[in-house]
């Protein structure tokens, strides 16, 4: 026989563990499916020990054996579980309150737990410096293959009801049905996950998910489904040469919103657009020439609009208006038209974008027929 631990260990909620392994201790499944209510080894790697005092020191020896000791009948509390365990191992209080460590090794264990004193300990409930010793308990190790735990003795009253608790407590689940359950929670969160994808698409989509080609088209799709989602698919429903030349109207649109279509170089360019010919110089490649002169041509209005988001009040709305222009580069003629109605949206500003829409709903009958400023 070896002794591992003799001395008085601070207890708290009248438990202490002997852990190894991750596995925090939990009270019902530590004690899942067994006879005894007092030494709680459901768990791997876990002992779950119930002692009479609630708070304070107890008397507590840890002995290990190569063979079964027999039982020493002056004890008030008997049972007996088996154990393995699971890495380094040792004695703890609740909360991390004291540690032992316990020379054990990975094998597999009969333990027996010898308690006296628990009526008197319950009673006392926590024990100050100056109050004796209440409760002793004894935890003896040795090896021996797993069999089922059981109460070899009882006398007192806090045993009974802890023995009839772990009576009620359905067994731990099997390994397979521990595997099942994970299977189920990761399906379940994998299934919440993309419900919330959705859900959040929904929200940058305006309020419904949008047809595959909507989503296939990216650019500014989303950004004027914000603003009206229902002439958005009114737009990826109509034909492709009506979607580009929807693209040149809202252009020049937002062109005469900025009082630009006046402006030689500008006008070329839009008549060229209308045409369905490459932009001219100087769009013709460069942006920043194309820039550079639209903000040294004093010929150039500078009127401002507030941003479509409320957040600023003075936006150069030609500046707003002018990638309108650039548009007609697109290949595809949906992603030119959602382009050119954003650009042109935002050279209209919150609070009048609203008549950039109804007009263009009235220059074309295939989308008359949605419904202005769903979802806003």
């Amino acid at each position: 026989m070896r002794t591992l631990m003799s001395e008085a260990a601070w207890v708290h909620y009248g438990q202490i563990y002997v852990q190894s392994g991750e596995h925090y201790p939990d009270l019902a499944e530590c004690f899942g499916g067994q006879r005894n209510g007092l030494c709680g080894a459901a768990v791997p790697g876990i002992l779950f020990l119930i002692t009479g005092l609630h708070t304070g020191e107890v008397g507590f020896t840890v002995e290990l054996y190569d063979a079964p000791p027999p039982v020493d009948d002056s004890w008030q509390e008997v049972v007996e579980a088996s154990f393995q365990p699971i890495g380094e191992t040792g004695l703890a209080g609740w909360g991390g309150e004291g540690y032992w460590p316990l020379d054990l090794t990975e094998a597999s264990y009969r333990v027996r737990y010898c308690a006296t004193g628990m009526d008197e300990a319950g009673e006392l409930d926590t024990r100050m410096e100056e109050d004796p010793e209440a409760d002793h308990y004894l935890l003896q190790f040795w090896p021996a293959p797993p069999e089922p735990d059981g109460a070899v003795k009882q006398t007192s009253e806090v045993a009974a009801y802890w023995h009839e608790f772990a009576r009620e407590q359905p067994p731990p689940p099997t390994p397979e049905e521990k595997a099942a359950a994970e299977q189920s929670a990761r399906a379940e969160e994998e299934r919440a996950a993309a419900q919330a994808q959705l859900e959040a698409e929904k929200e940058v989509w305006g309020g419904r998910l949008p047809s595959q080609r909507l989503r296939n088209v990216g650019g500014n799709a989303r950004n004027v489904a914000q603003l009206d989602r229902s002439l958005v698919d009114a737009l990826g429903e109509t034909d492709p040469v009506t979607q580009r030349k929807i693209a040149c109207w809202v252009t020049r649109r937002a062109f005469a919103e900025a009082r630009l279509t006046e402006i030689d170089w500008i006008a070329a360019a839009l008549d060229a657009t209308d045409r369905g010919e490459p932009l001219p110089w100087p769009l013709d490649g460069d942006d920043r020439r194309a820039w550079s002169l639209l903000f040294s041509d004093e010929r150039v209005p500078r009127t401002v609009v507030t941003s479509l988001d409320g957040r600023l009040s003075n936006c150069l709305q030609q500046a707003m208006a002018f990638p309108a222009l650039f548009s007609s580069r697109e290949q595809d003629p949906l992603s030119a038209a959602l382009d050119a109605l954003w650009n042109a949206a935002a050279a209209f500003g919150r609070g009048r974008y609203q008549v950039l829409f109804s007009e263009v709903r009235q220059a074309f009958p295939a989308l008359a027929g949605s419904s202005p400023w769903a979802g806003n």
